[in-house]
């Protein structure tokens, strides 16, 4: 795995990566379909030093990670534009993260309903008055009929960077170059 090229902008602190996942709430599922990459975007939780999605047992993504369960999973949020009067100094606020490893299918009906509960207690906090029954797993078909199919990815490599927002520096609508000269 390369080293991060911009090393100043490497986030290391494990505390902050935490955070940002847990309230980050679009992941990217990167697959390979041959010679060509094949990128999802998703609702994720992470739970136990893991990333855990879930989908239809049934489909083109599930074809691919059956073929190479090899994956990337990338996070991404921009924080806004940072203004200068030079514009190639014209930069993004962000904080990204990216998790290498083989995705596995979670057959254990407790540990894929915790996960599933996460997902909820993520998305939709307090909106259900009951935790999610094992039986709900287990009998849950889609609009096409497909079992629900929960996987974990338990990262080998994680990597993370992160470009903090210069509130003086924010772009506004209405702001020039002229104002910041």
């Amino acid at each position: 795995m390369n080293k991060i090229r911009q090393e100043k902008l490497e986030c290391t602190d494990d505390n902050r990566i935490e955070q940002f996942l847990s309230q980050a709430r679009t992941g990217y599922l990167g697959l390979t379909d041959g010679e060509a990459p094949y990128v999802v975007p998703l609702n994720f939780v992470m739970m136990n030093k893991a990333i855990y999605f879930h989908g239809a047992a049934q489909g083109k993504k599930i074809d691919l990670i059956h073929a190479n369960p090899n994956c990337c999973f990338t996070v991404s949020e921009d924080y806004g534009t940072m203004v200068s009067p030079i514009p190639a100094k014209t930069d993004t606020a962000y904080m990204s993260v990216m998790l290498f490893g083989v995705l596995e299918t979670v057959n254990d009906i407790k540990e894929a309903t915790e996960a599933m509960q996460a997902m909820l207690d993520k998305y939709v906090p307090g909106y259900y008055e009951k935790e999610l029954s094992q039986s709900h797993i287990e009998k849950y078909r889609s609009s096409l009929g497909s079992h629900t199919v929960v996987f974990r990815l338990t990262p080998d490599v994680r990597t993370a960077k992160e470009n903090k927002l210069n509130p003086q520096l924010s772009f506004f609508p209405g702001r020039n170059a002229g104002m910041d000269i």
